[in-house]
């Protein structure tokens, strides 16, 4: 049986580079693994009034979605030094209520991705706190941020020394997903 691997991206922007990022990972990815794209774009925001009996359709979703994947990897730009509100909205709306976390126990990956010289590095380790509290163990290396990336593509492809890295990373991440997942 493949391993389901979680795809969430950070930008809702329909040709996002962070969303063009996650396409190549899914093509990477090796025989024995399926990715499963994980929708946050129409989350609601997080609201424990309305976490009751009748909880919002996509929030719902959201959390059997997530309990179907063994991990999940993380592409998202950066804004303001820190994650885009939607990624973050996401690992609320997962993690509760309290005593039903989605998250809990799923490595994680995560991979920043911007037009600037730093790649995201701010997004990255905001991010990497959330998913320590929601205990989502979380690839230490290679770190994944991705700089100058328009520098790197023709139209939806990326050059060899990019697609190369981002397979260095993806098979340090599935290595380290299967410490944890049989």
């Amino acid at each position: 049986m493949a391993k389901k691997i979680g795809i969430i991206v950070g930008s809702l922007r329909k040709d996002s580079f962070n969303k063009i990022i996650a396409e190549t990972f899914e093509g990477l990815l090796p025989d024995g693994y399926e990715a499963v794209w994980i929708e946050i774009g129409d989350l609601p925001l997080y609201n424990e009034d309305l976490d009751h009996d009748d909880v919002p359709a996509a929030w719902q979703r959201l959390r059997d979605t997530a309990k179907t994947v063994d991990g999940v990897m993380f592409f998202t730009p950066e804004y303001n030094r820190s994650v885009p509100a939607a990624i973050k909205n996401a690992i609320d709306v997962g993690s509760r209520p309290m005593g039903q976390n989605v998250w809990g126990g799923k490595p994680a990956v995560v991979v920043t991705a911007s037009p600037g010289a730093i790649g995201g590095f701010g997004a990255n380790h905001h991010l990497r706190q959330s998913l320590t509290f929601v205990d989502m163990p979380t690839l230490q290396q290679p770190e994944a941020y991705i700089g100058n990336i328009p520098q790197h593509m023709d139209g939806n492809h990326f050059d060899e020394p990019t697609t190369g890295f981002f397979e260095i990373i993806l098979n340090a991440y599935l290595k380290f997903l299967n410490r944890f997942v049989d």
